[in-house]
This record gives structure tokens, sequence and C-alpha cells, in this order.
């Protein structure tokens, strides 16, 4: 097991030394796996705690998410500073006066108020705020100071690993015992392009039909150390060829979905929409990312955050049935779809909070179907209960969302892009609204986020053909 040092020296504070009013503070951020490392170490199972944002945002004053962690902070101060090394902590008094939620930054003190100089009992006021100065705890502690100076050299403490969960792994599952989706892979003319196709082949996934120049598909290939042998090649001169001759091949039944290569996906997206390509709909496309952030207890979609630029009411009615049809198809029977905007309440002034209003009109006539639509809803209130109950919002999808609906590409896209890259999330992407899905791939990608596209796919796929 790999091995942490806690690299300051602890110098203790011994009774005679403490004087009234003396103070000692710390500062903590809670992180997600601060509440796994304590239903593993204290066997606390209940389902409230191990979602770490849902379950500490939904229970204010319990002992086992917000309690536990404040008062370890105290517990640390007496231990580790005021009086430090030696003291034997004895009671604690303590009310919790506000929830802590996963990224609060809480500032917790120790006061000295009184000293017992019969038994070197000390009293100290014991107080956590968070970072915007309110309070979650207060309290008073009783310990017994050492009597004795003693300075501890650094220490040596265990890591302890956080497994974490995978929650595309059952979509992975499913689609893993399903025939292989033929698949048309439009202009694999890069390495990771064709290993991706061949990855997902390996997996059981797809039968992969791959779309472009052959000879310099061949040669890439060949240079990658990757074989085609059986893999099925439909020979194009350039990339505008390859994406007209993928479309033939869904239109026609052949492929029964498409999947980007190393060609641009305006590119690709602008020959599907096409009025020749034979795979328009009704609806208008858009793109989905699904979503499984370790701070939400369940997978989670961002729309449009690729496709639509600015769009308008109409489009954003079409942009929330694709993503509600596909966690149809994902098994999710009636999704919980909140419509952002900055604020959760409408302004004449705020265009995107007109646009929420009237979808959650539309949805209660039936121009928006399968799901529970609110909004305007700021995004605090759609994915944390506390922040909805705290700002009187009564809604059966506050705090509990299933899809995020952006007011444009420019928000969506921010939104993705900071739950990926400072949420630690995994993004599958995929396009809808069209007759077969699209599956759009990035080089950044991991491997388990490639085939997590494709596996939503294959599920659309099925979905369609079972209707």
């Amino acid at each position: 097991m790999d091995e942490l040092t806690f690299p300051h020296t602890l110098v203790n504070r011994p009774f005679d030394e403490l004087a009234i009013g003396d103070a000692a503070s710390l500062i903590r951020t809670l992180r997600d796996d601060d509440i796994r490392l304590f239903a593993a170490a204290s066997g606390d199972l209940d389902p409230m705690h191990p979602q770490p944002t849902y379950a500490a945002r939904c229970v204010f004053g319990h002992v086992g998410t917000h309690g536990m962690w404040t008062t370890g902070l105290i517990s640390t101060l007496l231990g580790t500073q005021l009086p430090g090394p030696g003291t034997i902590y004895l009671s604690q008094q303590t009310e919790f006066r506000h929830p802590v939620s996963v990224g609060d930054t809480v500032t917790a003190t120790v006061t000295v108020c009184d000293k017992n100089p019969e038994n070197c009992a000390v009293r100290l006021a014991t107080r956590c705020v968070d970072q915007v100065g309110r309070e979650v705890l207060t309290g008073l502690a009783t310990v017994i100071a050492p009597r004795e100076k003693v300075t501890l050299a650094p220490m040596v403490l265990p890591s302890v690993p956080i497994q974490r969960q995978h929650r595309f792994d059952p979509f992975l599952r499913e689609a893993r015992a399903l025939p292989p989706l033929v698949t048309a892979v439009v202009h694999p003319c890069q390495p990771e392009a064709i290993q991706a196709a061949l990855e997902a082949r390996n997996e059981g996934l797809i039968d992969p039909i791959l779309v472009g120049p052959e000879s310099k598909i061949r040669a890439l290939a060949d240079l990658a150390g990757l074989s085609l042998d059986g893999v099925r090649i439909e020979a194009t001169e350039h990339s505008h060829a390859a994406a007209e001759r993928a479309i033939a091949l869904a239109a026609s039944g052949e492929a029964a979905a498409l999947m980007k290569g190393s060609l641009h996906t305006d590119e690709l997206l602008g020959a599907v929409v096409s009025q020749r390509s034979g795979l328009r709909t009704q609806r208008r496309i858009s793109h989905a990312y699904v979503l499984d952030v370790p701070a939400y207890p369940k997978p989670i979609v961002v729309t449009d955050a690729a496709i639509n630029i600015a769009p308008s009411l109409e489009h954003k009615r079409d942009i929330c049935q694709n993503a509600i049809d596909l966690l149809h198809t994902l098994g999710i029977a009636e999704p919980k779809v909140a419509i952002l905007a900055a604020v959760e309440t409408v302004n004449s002034a705020m265009p995107a909070t007109l646009d929420a209003a009237a979808l959650s009109v539309m949805a209660s006539r039936g121009q928006i179907t399968g799901a529970k639509l609110d909004g305007p809803l700021a995004f605090d209130n759609a994915v944390d209960l506390v922040a909805a109950h705290m700002k009187g919002i009564v809604s059966p999808v506050a705090g509990q969302a299933d899809i995020l609906v952006a007011p444009d590409l420019e928000a969506g896209n921010m939104l993705a892009k900071q739950l990926i890259y400072l949420g630690g999330a995994d993004a599958a992407g995929l396009v809808l609204g069209a007759r077969v899905p699209i599956i759009l791939t990035s080089r950044s990608d991991s491997v388990g986020v490639r085939l997590a596209s494709i596996a939503f796919a294959k599920l659309v796929a099925k979905g369609r053909s079972s209707r």
C-alpha cells in the first residue's frame, strides 16, 4: 500500500502554557472521498452516505456526514494543535447549525475558555464556519491537557484507495449481450480512429465498416500494428465522399449506426442533415453527453453541448425530446428534465428563463412527452435538494435532475467540460434525432468512455428496431 507523509512536526501546549482566549484553527474542503472513507471505515452503509454530494446535502445535521466530518475537524485541532499531542478528549457538546456540502470549505476553531488546575481539565469553545461565514457547528469540548511538553516527528500514514463506482458498466454489459451493431466508421484516417473501431469490435459491440481511402487506412493500420483481417472497407477518395457513402449505407439499412472517424464533426453532420441524405427525421438533431459525475448519485445528461449554437424554442423542444427518448432506452421510464438558466425565476430580460417557462408549459400540454420537466432552474437548484429547499422551490425535478438542458451551446459545452475536467466526470457522447444514432468520440477519450458511447448508440438502435 502506498504511504502518505504528514510533513509537520507536532508540538503540544501543556496545561501551564495555556491561557484563556488561546485559539487555533484549520481550514479544510469537504471532498467526495471524505464521505466514502467514512462509510468504509465505520461500516455505516446507510444509502444516504455513499452518494457524496447528494448525501451530504440532503442530510442536514446527520452525524454520519455533516457531523462526522465537522466534529472530526475539531478532534484534529485538539489532538494536533491545541492542546496537541498527549490530550485526552473527555466530552463534546455540539449543535449542528447548517448543512455542509461537498466542495464547501470550512474553518474550524477551538478557543480556551476555562481551566481547572486540579485535574488539568480544559474547556474549549468549538466553532466551524463555511466559506461565506455561516456557522455550521458550535459547541464546547472538555479535555485533559498534557502536563509535559511533547514533540512528535513527521508521521507516515497509509493512503487509502477509493474505489470509484463506474455507472456505465451496466449499460456496457447490456450492450455486449446484444448482437454486434453494424456501424459505418466515417473516414478513420488516424490510428486512434482505427483502433477505436477495433476495440469496439473486440468487445463484441460493433461490426465495423471502415469508410474512407483504403490505401491510407491500411497503411495507418500497418504503422500502428493493427490487424484489419475480416474488417470490411468501403473505399472512397476523401472525407466528403466517405461521409456520403457511410450515410448511404445507413439510409439503405446496411449500417445501423454511424461513427465519426477523423473528419470534422461539421462535415459529417452537414451531410446527415442534407435534404438528400435519407437520414433526416422531423426532429432537430442534437448532441447529448451522458455523464458519470462522481459527486452525483446517478448518470446525468447535458444537452446540447456540441451542435445547436443558439437553439430556438422549437429546437429546444426537440433537444429535450431527444434526450428523454435516450433515457427511455436506458431504462429510465420518466426522466426528470431541468431547463437551466442563471436564475430560477422568469425574467423578461433573460430569454433563457422565458424559453424555460415555455418548455414547462409545453410539457404540461403534451408537446414534450415521457418526462417530468421544470424550469427555469439554476444549476444548483437542479442538482441539489437542499439548495432547492432553501430557495423555497417545490418541484418534482429540482435537486434530482436526470437531464440538464442548457440555454445554448456555449453554456452546455462549458458546463459539460467543467464537470469532466474539474469534476472528474466520464462523458459519453451521442448525436440524436437522425434515423440512426451517431457516435462522436474524441482522441482524448479513454477506452472506457469510447466504449460507453458506442454502447449507448447500440441500445438506442435496439430501442428503435423494437418499436
